[in-house]
């Protein structure tokens, strides 16, 4: 009923916008969207865009806010941390949008931060997962929000799968880049917690071609288990250098495990490996079906890489929607800050139920109950615990 009450109160701002002459037509609400959109990130970062597209389609065709149509001002940071401060800084200095939703890399909004919150202009960030991110500012001072599961939760969860599973001699492997540290020692933080050592312990470049001796050298080690912290691209590496090495034990990996990349350059090898997800597609939710074959008829002939950077995106906007209701139209940055902190009712989003999200001491939105463990098989994601699936219909609010 909620959401009828909501569609109807827009659908009466759009007749009011068709009755304004087109000279006296509302500003838009601008909307800043960064991510990277080409080179070797581009698997979520496209996928994050055509999920904020199609929010922004739905909301403009019922009228946008009030009859204010809402605008999307997309720039490709092209995985590069200084492309991404430049576009930061255009939208924020120049392009003067009202907020900015994006990043899908940890190291480029690292680089990136300072620009948001010197400026006083809120950043809600739907991908990226690096837990510095909403760490480098104390959250009462911060302008920065997360709307994805950041990486010191994956750790801890892919840990606690490693214990229930027996595994003892871990394999631990991550990049070279500030996402692939931050995983690498978050694991190991846990890890250690749980009185395990790593059997074996490696770092290694993003476009790598292969990783079969580092493989071969977790094999030699005894290794029964292998966590893996990288992005899509180089997790199909570690795939096809794991079957390369006749290694059978267990690979795990945060989301980006996910991406369709890792199947599509691996096929089979990619069969049984485990992941982090926040959403898994679920016939029997209807709003998640709903959603996934709306996003499927927008993106058209373009693939969807990543549901999962798709979703958090679609409903990043759309919380921001609900939030621009609640401050009355006021995009300052305190006024946002403000509502999002203190949600007034719960936004029934793609992903879950955002009930009080954020708060003035926590800008993160997700805690560990509201993730799952996914799984590869037969090329597609499924719940790795049968019980999961059978209580995905049950909505995990923030605890």
């Amino acid at each position: 009923m909620k959401n009828v009450r909501i569609r109807g109160i827009l659908a009466a701002s759009l007749a009011l916008c068709l009755a304004v002459p087109a000279s006296a037509q509302p500003r838009p609400v601008r909307i800043g969207f960064i991510c990277p959109f080409t080179g070797g990130s581009a698997d979520f970062g496209r996928s994050a865009k055509l999920g904020a597209e199609l929010a922004v389609q739905e909301i403009n065709e019922v009228g946008g806010y009030l009859g204010r149509p809402i605008e999307l001002v997309a720039r490709d940071d092209k995985a590069d941390p200084e492309e991404g401060r430049r576009v930061s800084e255009a939208l924020v200095l120049r392009e003067r949008v009202d907020f900015t939703v994006g990043f899908c890399n940890t190291g480029v909004a690292m680089k990136s931060l300072d620009v948001f919150q010197d400026q006083r202009h809120l950043l809600l960030v739907p991908v990226a997962t690096g837990s510095a991110i909403t760490a480098r500012y104390p959250a009462r001072e911060s302008f920065v929000f997360r709307l994805s599961a950041r990486d010191t939760l994956q750790a801890a969860f892919l840990v606690d799968e490693l214990v229930k599973r027996g595994a003892s001699r871990v394999a631990l492997l991550a990049d070279s880049t500030g996402y692939g540290e931050g995983g690498f020692n978050d694991v190991l933080g846990f890890l250690q917690a749980r009185r395990l050592t790593p059997v074996y312990q490696a770092r290694f470049d993003l476009g790598v071609k292969s990783l079969t001796e580092q493989m071969r050298a977790a094999k030699a080690a005894g290794a029964d288990a292998i966590v893996a912290y990288t992005v899509g691209p180089e997790f199909a590496v570690l795939v096809q250098s794991r079957a390369e090495a006749g290694l059978a034990a267990p690979l795990y990996g945060p989301w980006p495990a996910s991406f369709r990349t890792v199947w599509a350059r691996t096929g089979g090898a990619a069969e049984g490996v485990m992941m982090v997800q926040t959403i898994i597609q679920d016939l029997s939710n209807e709003r998640r079906s709903g959603f996934i074959a709306r996003l499927r008829r927008h993106a058209g002939k373009e693939r969807v890489d990543s549901l999962m950077a798709a979703a958090q995106s679609y409903d990043a906007i759309h919380l921001m929607l609900r939030v621009l209701f609640q401050t009355r139209g006021d995009t300052s940055a305190t006024a946002l800050k403000a509502a999002l902190e203190d949600l007034e009712r719960p936004y029934a989003g793609v992903v879950t139920t955002h009930d009080k999200p954020f708060s003035a001491n926590d800008h993160d939105a997700f805690s560990i109950n509201m993730i799952w463990l996914g799984v590869w098989r037969r090329g597609e994601i499924q719940f790795l615990h049968a019980e999961d699936a059978r209580r995905a219909a049950v909505v995990r609010r923030k605890q």
